[in-house]
C-alpha cells in the first residue's frame, strides 16, 4: 500500500516549537555502586564495543585482549575468579567490529563479532555453559561473505534470532536467521531481506527492540553512500513476531521494506539534511507510545533537535531547540563526535521526560519535555544521578582517553541490581591505527549497582 501525497501529509501533524527559561528538574533514577571486579586487561589503543551477558547464575563478558584477540570470560555471579577463553579471531583497528553474545534455551553460548563487510565470525559452545568448547562455524552458509552489525534477538516464544547486514555501506540488505535448539542449526527466518536498499542505498536500523507493549519496534534511516552525510528518510515499523510488519498506524506492509513505502516514513529528511545513523533514538512514554529523538538542519541550515511520537491521528512533532549554528559533517568509517550528539528520552519526574545533548558550540546539557504535549519545559544543565560520580571519572592519565560502557544484554535475577561493564580507550580514528605512541593495556571492570 502506498500513501497518496495528501494522506501522507495528514499523517504529519507539525506542532509549533515551545522554548522556555531554565529551571532544574530532578532525575528519578539513582544507583549506588555495591561492588567492582577486575575482569582482564584489554586493548585500550582503539575504541570498539564489548559485551556483557548475565543469564541465570552465570555471567559472560566478550572483549579484545591487549593483542586484539577476541576473548570470552565467564564466572558464576556468586564467584570472583574468571575463566578466560581466547578465540581464533583477531581485530585490526576497525571500530565497527564490536562483539555481541546470546544464550539459547538449552544454555549454549553464541558469540559473534569482528566483522565489517567481511566473512561471518560466529562461535557456539559444544557443551552448554563451557566456553572452552566454543567452536567457529557458518550459520546458513549463504550471504555470509560480507557481514556487518551482528545482533541477537529473542522472540516471544524464546526462539533465538540472528540479524546482520550483508553487503556494504550504501548497498546492503538485512538478513534474519532463526535457530533450532533441537537440531542446533540455523535457517532463514525470512525468504527475503527485511530491509532492501535495491542496490542503491542501505538501511541503518536501530532495533528491532521489544517495547513495553510486547511488540518489536524498529527505526532506521536510509543511506546512499559510505559518506555519513547521505543519510535520509527517518522511518519506523513495528511487528509482533519479526515476520509480519506494519506502520505505526496498523497499515500492513510487505517485505522487504523499501524506501518507496511512504507509510513507514516518520520524517523524509533529504540527504545531507543533518540526519546521521546512530543519531536517532527510540524510546517509549508511560502509555507505551513510541518516541523518536533525532536532529536535522532547519531551513537556515542550523542544526535542531526534534522529537516525534506516533499517536492515533498520526505523528506529532516538536522542535526542541532554536540554535543558530550549523553543524556540517561528512566522512567515511567510524565517526567520532561530529559536532552534535543526543540521547533518547527517559523519565525525569511525574509527567516529564528528559534527554541529554552535546553541541560543539552550545556545550552539553539536558532538554526536558512535558510527556503529554511534548512541549519543552523549563530546564537546566544538571548532572544525571543515573550513575555514581566515581564511575564518571577517567582514571588513565594518557591523553584523550575516554570511558566506554556496555549495558547488560541479559538481566540480574534481582530487579534492583544492575551490572555494568566499563573500560577506557582512546577515541575512534576512522578505523585506522591512531598516530603516535599508543596507550598500554587497560583494565576491563565489571560493576554491580543497586537501586537506591
Amino acid at each position: 500500500m502506498r500513501m497518496t501525497g495528501a494522506l501522507a501529509r495528514m499523517r504529519r501533524r507539525v506542532v509549533p516549537v515551545g522554548i522556555a527559561t531554565l529551571l532544574a528538574v530532578p532525575d528519578i533514577r539513582a544507583w549506588e555502586l555495591v561492588e567492582s571486579w577486575d575482569v582482564a586487561p584489554i586493548a585500550a589503543d582503539f575504541s570498539v564495543g564489548f559485551s556483557l551477558l548475565t543469564t541465570g547464575k552465570r555471567q559472560y563478558v566478550a572483549y579484545y585482549d591487549p593483542e586484539h584477540r577476541m576473548t570470552v570470560a565467564t564466572r558464576p555471579t556468586d564467584s570472583d575468579p574468571w575463566q578466560v577463553q581466547t578465540l581464533p579471531s583477531k581485530v585490526g583497528w576497525d571500530s565497527h567490529n564490536y562483539i555481541t553474545m546470546a544464550v539459547d534455551a538449552e544454555g549454549h553460548l553464541h558469540v559473534s563479532g569482528n566483522m565489517h563487510a567481511s566473512e561471518l565470525v560466529y562461535f557456539r559452545t559444544r557443551d552448554a555453559g563451557d566456553i572452552s568448547t566454543l567452536v567457529r562455524s557458518p550459520m546458513v552458509g549463504e550471504l555470509e561473505d560480507r557481514t556487518t552489525y551482528p545482533k541477537f534477538l529473542t522472540q516471544k516464544d524464546g526462539g533465538l534470532v540472528f540479524n546482520y547486514r550483508h553487503g556494504g555501506s550504501g548497498n546492503g540488505n538485512h538478513i534474519y536467521n532463526l535457530y533450532d535448539t533441537t537440531s542446533r542449526t540455523w535457517s532463514r527466518m525470512l525468504d527475503r531481506p527485511m530491509l532492501d536498499g535495491e542496490g542503491k542505498r542501505s538501511a541503518y536500523p536501530s532495533g528491532p527492540k521489544q517495547g513495553p507493549d510486547g511488540r518489536f519496534h524498529m527505526i532506521w534511516v536510509w543511506r546512499d553512500t559510505p559518506d555519513c552525510a547521505t543519510n535520509h528518510h527517518l522511518s519506523y515499523a513495528r511487528s509482533s513476531d519479526l515476520v509480519h510488519w506494519e506502520s505505526a498506524f496498523g497499515e500492513k506492509v510487505s517485505l522487504p521494506m523499501r524506501i518507496d513505502q511512504q507509510q513507514l516514513w516518520v520524517d523524509p529528511v533529504p540527504s545531507r539534511g543533518g540526519l546521521i545513523n546512530g543519531g536517532c533514538h527510540l524510546s517509549f512514554d508511560s502509555e507505551h507510545r513510541p518516541l523518536i529523538t533525532y536532529h536535522k538542519a532547519d531551513g537556515n541550515g542550523h542544526m535542531q533537535v526534534h522529537v516525534a511520537r506516533a499517536g492515533d491521528s498520526g505523528w506529532t512533532f516538536r522542535q526542541l531547540t532554536e540554535w543558530k549554528k550549523p553543524v556540517p559533517f561528512s566522512g567515511n568509517g567510524s565517526m567520532g563526535f561530529v559536532g552534535i550528539r543526543i540521547t533518547d528520552l527517559e523519565p525525569a519526574g511525574p509527567g516529564q521526560l528528559s534527554m541529554r545533548y552535546r553541541h560543539r558550540d552550545y556545550g552539553s546539557g539536558h532538554l526536558h519535555v512535558d510527556e503529554e504535549t511534548l512541549k519543552r519545559l523549563p530546564s537546566a544543565k544538571v548532572e544525571s544521578s543515573d550513575l555514581p560520580s566515581s564511575l564518571k571519572r577517567v582514571r588513565s592519565d594518557f591523553p584523550n582517553m575516554g570511558i566506554r560502557r556496555a549495558e547488560d544484554l541479559g538481566q540480574s535475577s534481582d530487579p534492583t541490581v544492575r551490572y555494568l561493564l566499563q573500560w577506557e580507550t582512546v577515541g575512534v580514528n576512522r578505523d585506522r591505527k591512531p598516530p603516535g605512541k599508543p596507550p598500554g593495556p587497560g583494565m576491563l571492570k565489571l560493576h554491580k549497582l543497586k537501586q537506591r
